[in-house]
């Protein structure tokens, strides 16, 4: 395991100083990425790059007077690319296996564009450029080249591709009435409190991080290749966050890993893919049902809501992909906050396929082998060492890049090899994308979302375990202030959503929630709301807003009311206010 991550204290020329400096650095990156002359095609910041695929496309930029070579090099990109609708995104991955479709090759240069799917997630356009047989020997890059305009890639030739990144966050963020006004109960004996906590009245801070780092990939052969990646974030923040108002700043590792790659493609046209890696690195499973959040942020960390850390402790991934047909294993440690670390381990095996008519499909088995978490009832607690999770999940999306219905599901059941435990969770979500048929281009959708409760009156443990669900406010954060106080476990959800498009550049994302408690015995969450009077908690209602200034730039905002309810209320025993937040970000990659 590798941890050498340490905090930044605050004295001499220090943490304030360093922080105050973000805005400033990513103006300057904004500006470079805005004005730079050679686009490479940075998936701007908010287009999620570990998103769900909703559609693949290869287009060439110079196409050839031969047609027949063209669909031949296209069908070439698809193939080497190795990504299809329903897989989840990672440029790393994705740059080199185009670094493999190079070698060799009359294409001397393909560009990763991405824009926002209809549904939440990614479409993928692969810009490829052809030259003489001959052009792609003389490679690319700045270590070649010693031009500028080729960052951040360093070095493109033979089948060895190696570049930097550098990205960062500006971050504003309000509360009014934290906490519902009652940080007192709500924050009582939480280990996260630093000093004085958010409360009633108006509160904010900045925060902001930098990362960067540099990845590569080498050819061991004409079809095995290694790879890796190394990086490190800086992070900190200043002012009112929600459980300090202490300033903090740290530095740490964040990628720190290597792989081995191969496969290759029968005379039919049927792919075989492996890969197998180890190290420090972000894994995700669906769209964060079980798996999304591989590591923590927050406390000594800062950085608290613009999450710059993914990367978990250790992760051992074996895959092997055939077609559209993909088996995984994985040991997974994540990167917890050591003033809360459970030392859970997380083991697993994932299948994904898709069918001839679209349709998604998913089942996964996880087993925790070692962990220090505990579950809680009222006459004993129990530890999640030897939870079993079994997991299925589909999505039918037949116009993934076009107007048309989809429908989405996820569910599973929990056991455990020491316990009598039996716990569901399960969602389903339907929507319509309008696509052009309607003005600014609006996708409706509707998701109902259960997670169960342990039953005070059985001997059985029924409470779900969220393991490491979340990942953002349109995945499985069911809430922006509501998520905050209620995570996903002994919860009802009702989600509307729309997304609108009123320019290219420009997406809104309303939601609508209502939650509800499945049990009133609620030992194991927020212990002012251990013992509910009731089910209904409350309403939340919030607005995002993406500007996509260009492909290295991007501004998000949004502003959230949630509302609780009498029984939350009548639970905590005082007054609750409605809680009103308001956030906005500036993000920049080179």
């Amino acid at each position: 395991m590798i941890n050498q991550n340490k905090a930044i204290k605050r004295d001499g020329f220090g943490l304030p100083s360093v922080i105050a400096w973000f805005p400033s650095l990513l103006i300057v990156v904004a500006i470079q990425a805005i004005y730079s002359s050679s686009s490479t095609g940075q998936t701007p910041g908010g287009i999620e790059e570990y998103g769900r695929i909703e559609s693949v496309d290869v287009k060439i930029d110079n196409p050839s007077p031969d047609s027949e070579l063209d669909e031949r090099l296209i069908d070439r990109v698809r193939t080497g690319l190795g990504m299809y609708p329903g897989d989840t995104f990672s440029r790393t991955i994705a740059e080199f296996n185009l670094a493999r479709v190079r070698r060799a090759s009359q294409i001397v240069k393909t560009t990763i564009k991405l824009t926002p799917g209809q549904t939440g997630g990614v479409s993928v356009t692969i810009l490829v450029t052809l030259g003489p047989a001959a052009a792609g020997d003389e490679g690319r890059g700045a270590l070649i080249t010693r031009k500028f305009s080729d960052l951040p890639v360093l070095y493109d030739k033979d089948g060895t591709f190696l570049r930097i990144k550098l990205e960062g966050i500006a971050m504003y963020y309000g509360n009014d009435n934290a906490w519902y006004g009652q940080p007192g109960p709500l924050l009582s004996g939480n280990p996260l409190v630093r000093g004085q906590p958010a409360g009633a009245g108006y509160s904010n801070w900045t925060e902001g991080f930098v990362h960067a780092g540099i990845s590569g990939i080498t050819p061991l052969s004409d079809n095995l290749y290694t790879y890796g990646s190394f990086s490190s974030i800086y992070s900190g923040s200043i002012g009112q966050e929600l459980f300090t108002d202490e300033s903090r700043g740290y530095i740490g590792i964040e990628d720190a890993f290597v792989g081995i790659v191969g496969g290759e493609t029968s005379e039919k046209g049927d792919r075989f893919i492996f890969n197998a890696s180890g190290g420090r690195q972000r894994f995700g499973v669906g769209d964060g049902f079980l798996i999304a959040n591989t590591a923590s942020n927050g406390d000594n960390r800062g950085a608290l809501q613009s999450n710059p850390r993914w990367a978990a402790d250790t992760l051992i991934l074996g895959q092997a992909k055939y077609n559209n047909t993909k088996l995984e294993t994985f040991y997974l440690d994540p990167d917890e906050l050591p003033v809360v670390d459970s030392k859970t381990v997380i083991t697993g095996v994932n299948f994904e396929t898709r069918t001839p008519r679209g349709i998604e499909l998913g089942a996964m088995f996880l087993y925790v082998p070692t962990s220090n978490f505990r579950y809680f009832t009222t006459t004993d607690t129990f530890s999640r060492e030897g939870l079993q999770v079994y997991d299925g999940r589909m999505r039918w999306q037949p116009h993934p890049a076009a107007a048309g219905p989809f429908i989405a599901s996820e569910a599973a059941i929990q056991r455990h090899d020491q316990i009598d435990m039996l716990a569901l969770g399960w969602s389903t979500e339907s929507g319509y994308a309008f696509a052009d048929k309607l003005s600014w281009s609006p996708t409706v959708s509707y998701r109902y979302a259960s997670f169960s409760g342990d039953i005070a009156s059985t001997a059985r443990f029924e409470r779900w375990d969220p393991l490491l669900s979340g990942d953002n406010g349109e995945r499985w954060v069911q809430g922006i202030n509501h998520f905050k106080i209620f995570q996903n476990s002994n919860l009802l959800t009702h989600r509307v959503q729309m997304r609108l498009r009123p320019s290219p550049k420009i997406e809104l994302v309303p939601q609508l929630w209502f939650f509800s408690a499945d049990e009133t015995t609620n030992l194991g969450g927020n212990p002012a709301f251990s013992f509910l009077s009731g089910s209904y908690l409350g309403s939340e209602t919030n607005l995002t807003l993406k500007w996509f200034i260009s492909p290295r730039v991007m501004l998000q905002t949004h502003v959230a009311a949630t509302f609780p309810s009498s029984t939350a209320e009548s639970t905590v025993g005082v007054d609750l206010d409605p809680w009103f937040s308001t956030m906005a970000f500036l993000r920049a990659s080179f």
